[in-house]
């Protein structure tokens, strides 16, 4: 038997991972770019040991009666396993976003002010069940020139230790180190907690999950955290919506993905509008298997509905329910929004191009529709190309994050014998 192999503390992987950052922050793109294709050649090549892997985790997930959307998120498949490799590609055809001359101007008395993007260093990735995202995190944080330190969910570690696993195995072929990719395989909570205190290490720390984990990290981090939202999102039917396009943006919004933070959960409607079409509107959610969570206006012509209760307006359900309110105007929905939503993403529909333009202008979010489905919020729907979240701050970033995200700048002053007087 061979001798056993020291376990790397967590603090230890984030040095070695600040140790890595400074090596990939100055590679040309080029190395960039060969490393990402390396990356999703290998992972094809082992696309059945990281299905294998998956199966463990999707196993241990029935035996905990996990429920079938978080199971959606946890699984891969062949074609999961393309869209990720397939994404590594497109964030190597991206631009470069690190060197980007930002300001360049000369003082009078001759000192050069040159202002220029850098890598942020050292990300700290926290998220939950989706395996998709240690592949993607660590695609976009080494195209900006960053290492990364992964945490992701107990349900998925043995999915992530493959991945990673595959991705150190392709790295050793590029100038790129493999200790720029980190996982933290512990999956007790300590090693949460000390991730989010090593300033020293850490330059930045991005959660991306439910509201707990957001707000866990948000609420005991001493690392910068680039908060990634929890999406409480609403629809507002107004009562001059259209109804073919209400009832197509509310299923797509709804039924496509239930599990996204972009899908609608809870839907604002004119009682104008509801008057003259509640049979259509009930029927769509019947034949969708949609469970509606009503106010009392919409309980009396919504069969079937539950009465909704407080929880219900702050609820981001990641399934098939929905909540609905009736409401006399657009200033109510607003107040309703301003209220119990996350400023992620919001939509308006109507054929009144005033009221639109009046629901966009003091709706607070980091996206916000007219006669469209807040399904879009996403890197590459918008054509922004691939992102790590989607941020509903307002510093650093907001909206969808991609590469110029993971960027910060710095200013470099040349002179020629300059003295401050």
């Amino acid at each position: 038997m061979g001798p056993i192999k020291k376990k790397v503390t967590v603090r230890e992987q984030a040095i070695l991972a600040k140790q890595a950052a400074k090596h990939v922050a100055v590679l040309s793109t080029e190395e960039k770019n060969e490393a990402l294709y390396r990356l999703a050649s290998t992972l094809e090549t082992h696309a059945e040991m990281l299905l294998e892997e998956n199966e463990k985790d999707l196993k241990n997930g029935r035996k905990q009666e996990l429920n079938n959307a978080f199971l959606d998120r946890l699984a891969l498949s062949k074609e999961r396993i393309a869209q990720f490799t397939d994404g590594l590609r497109q964030v190597a055809e991206l631009e470069d976003p690190v060197g980007k001359v930002m300001m360049d101007s000369r003082l009078d008395n001759g000192l050069k002010i040159t202002k220029i993007s850098v890598p942020l260093g050292v990300i700290g990735m926290i998220y939950e069940a989706r395996p998709n995202v240690t592949v993607d995190a660590a695609g976009l944080a080494l195209k900006a020139g960053n290492a990364i330190v992964l945490k992701g969910g107990s349900s998925a570690i043995h999915t992530n230790k493959a991945i990673v696993s595959v991705m150190h195995k392709a790295l050793m072929e590029t100038n790129i180190p493999k200790e720029a990719v980190q996982l933290i395989e512990s999956t007790n909570r300590e090693a949460s907690q000390q991730l989010f205190t090593m300033k020293e290490h850490i330059d930045v720390l991005i959660p991306r999950g439910g509201a707990g984990l957001i707000n866990t990290v948000a609420s005991n981090a001493t690392v910068p955290v680039l908060e990634t939202g929890i999406g409480n999102c609403h629809l507002y039917i107004d009562a001059e919506a259209d109804l073919e396009k209400t009832l197509s943006i509310l299923v797509n919004g709804k039924t496509s993905r239930p599990a996204v933070c972009n899908a609608i959960e809870t839907v604002l409607v004119h009682e104008k509008w509801l008057a003259e079409h509640h049979e259509a509107l009930a029927r769509t959610f019947s034949v969708h298997s949609i469970t509606v969570h009503a106010d009392e206006a919409a309980l009396e012509v919504v069969p079937n509905a539950v009465a909704a209760v407080e929880e219900d307006w702050a609820n981001e359900y990641l399934n098939l329910h929905i909540a609905i309110k009736v409401v006399k105007d657009v200033d109510e929905a607003i107040a309703h929004i301003e209220q119990y939503g996350t400023k992620h993403s919001e939509a308006i529909l109507t054929e009144n191009e005033y009221t639109a333009q009046h629901f966009m202008k003091f709706v607070d979010a980091s996206a916000i529709y007219h006669n469209a489905s807040t399904r879009f919020t996403d890197g590459g729907a918008l054509g922004l190309g691939a992102e790590i979240g989607i941020s509903t701050q307002k510093l650093h970033a907001r909206g969808p994050m991609g590469l110029p995200a993971l960027t910060t700048y710095k200013y470099i002053m040349t002179g020629d014998g300059q003295i401050r007087s």
